[in-house]
């Protein structure tokens, strides 16, 4: 199996196809590698594809202890990905917790970024919902540890912005539901602890939002209530970024409309290599609503 060690010797197990540009797969809390396979099979005939289970994902490791976990580490745990591939630079998409990882990746390391599509990103981050959703982290944690991880699936996996996923494809619902039990309580309990719990919320980064020129793409469902308002915060205030809203879509997009959300990043990627990205025209964001000002 490959593995890749990050600098604190964590090992990250990833798997790759295709060849050509290299673009990076990066999960959401409630799944893994796996996720990401109908984009694999998709984008791996045309492009370089890696994905990799992150740390406290089994069979990569399961660090014991909550200060092995972080929103940096997230972050840097692509860089060691890139670095173990001999891979400069990448185009890297992130759902969720991903995509919170994608973002800061490309705060982090912008130069190693090729493009970033930051996806189903926002859980948390406004303000008003930030305590509860703090809260939520410490409640998720103690029910991993409490119950173990097939009680937990049983619960976690109808979320109100999950059972979207289940009413279109029931198929798809019942092996996310699967692969979801079969992750480590442990790691996931760590990861809400040191990652979910402890994140920065977007509305605290806007100056780093107004610093990054990579190519962005938010992409979002709207009916994944909790991203809408931050995707619209990060369109405002990356000036290389778009928004795109799927329809009737919730949280886990690239499972529940693969061929709209591969069309989507697929466009994006063909613009990107072609170098017709844009950066935003200054006069876009002007104060009046006409131009008409006096």
């Amino acid at each position: 199996m490959p593995f890749a060690t990050t600098d604190d010797g964590v090992k990250l197990y990833y798997e790759e196809v295709g060849s050509g540009a290299p673009i990076v797969f990066v999960h959401e809390f409630a799944a893994d590698h796996r996720s990401w396979e109908g984009q694999m099979r998709h984008f791996g005939q045309r492009y370089r594809c890696i994905t990799w289970s992150a740390r406290g994902y089994p069979p990569s490791d399961v660090p014991e202890t909550p200060e092995s976990y972080s929103q940096n580490r997230a972050a840097d745990d692509i860089v060691a990905i890139l670095d173990h591939l001999g891979l400069a630079q990448a185009h890297i998409v992130g759902l969720s917790m991903g995509g919170f990882a994608t973002l800061h990746f490309g705060f982090r390391h912008a130069k190693r970024a090729k493009s970033l599509v930051v996806a189903g990103c926002g859980y948390g981050a406004e303000k008003q919902e930030t305590t509860k959703f703090k809260g939520e982290a410490e409640v998720v944690a103690r029910t991993l540890l409490g119950e173990g991880m097939q009680k937990f699936a049983e619960k976690y996996a109808y979320g109100p912005t999950r059972v979207q996923l289940e009413n279109k494809d029931p198929r798809g619902f019942a092996q996310f539901k699967k692969e979801l039990g079969e992750h480590s309580a442990l790691g996931s309990a760590n990861t809400q602890i040191g990652v979910q719990g402890a994140r920065p919320s977007l509305y605290d980064l806007v100056e780093q939002m107004r610093a990054l020129t990579v190519p962005t793409l938010i992409l979002t469902g709207d009916e994944d209530w909790p991203c809408l308002a931050p995707g619209i915060l990060m369109k405002r205030e990356i000036p290389s970024a778009a928004l795109s809203v799927m329809p009737n879509c919730g949280h886990t997009i690239n499972l529940e409309d693969p061929d709209q959300f591969n069309r989507l990043v697929g466009d994006f990627v063909v613009q990107v290599e072609a170098g017709r990205w844009p950066q935003r025209d200054p006069r876009a964001v002007r104060t009046s609503i006409t131009g008409m000002e006096k």
